[in-house]
């Protein structure tokens, strides 16, 4: 394409599969990358990327309610960051504050936020940010994959709990996301990190299996199971 408009400029229409094809029967292919790819990009910077998403769950009462939520690449650790039927700027950027005061408790220092490019982030959350030299990477326009961590987590969080819940309230929403989220980052096996769970501590050697306990999550819909020493 670049090709075909610098000849147009001289006044030279031709299609871009003629060139195309001229190219490719003296063998030059197409200009190599100058950088990594964004699949690329992610795998090595794990460690220091967050992604961010909104999602929505209808109430009982058909009343909208909005999650705003954040997920650790490096780990696949989610935290659910606030939830709100009005999710107003100064809602988006006090939750942006809260969640930068907690990573600088743990001592986390994060380079990068990958967002959509919904309304309801506003200049003041990017900022927030900003403040603390973490860069607000948005995502291009109709690229959902693009933001695959936090599409994926959504998906996951709907089918194997919301769409399985009829949710009350704000505070019924609140409380069941509270306890899947702990399920999940605590111990939820995980593919992408080799079947570990994205929160576990590093455990000493566990007792030697003789019985098999079972914890019942949000009423019997989830179980973890636990080994028992004799």
């Amino acid at each position: 394409m670049r090709i075909q408009g610098e000849l147009r400029k001289l006044g030279i229409r031709v299609s871009a599969s003629s060139i195309r094809r001229v190219l490719r029967q003296h063998g030059l292919g197409p200009v190599p990358r100058s950088g990594p790819t964004w699949s690329e990009f992610l795998r090595s910077q794990a460690h220091s990327v967050l992604a961010t998403d909104f999602f929505t769950v209808d109430t009982l009462a058909l009343k909208q309610l909005y999650v705003l939520f954040v997920i650790e690449l490096s780990t696949r650790e989610v935290h659910i960051l606030g939830v709100t039927g009005h999710p107003t700027g100064a809602f988006v950027t006090q939750v942006a504050r809260n969640l930068v005061g907690d990573l600088s408790d743990r001592g986390r220092s994060i380079k990068y936020l990958i967002r959509d490019r919904d309304t309801k982030f506003t200049a003041s959350f990017d900022e927030v940010f900003r403040s603390e030299r973490t860069r607000v990477i948005k995502t291009p326009v109709r690229s959902p994959r693009a933001n695959a961590y936090a599409e994926r987590w959504v998906r996951t969080v709907r089918t194997e709990c919301l769409d399985w819940l009829l949710i009350l309230s704000q505070g019924h929403l609140e409380r069941a996301l509270r306890e899947y989220v702990s399920h999940y980052n605590q111990q939820r096996p995980h593919r992408g990190i080799e079947l570990d769970a994205p929160a576990r501590a590093a455990a000493s050697t566990p007792p030697a299996l003789q019985h098999v306990g079972r914890h019942d999550v949000l009423g019997g819909l989830i179980h973890e199971y636990y080994a028992v020493a004799a």
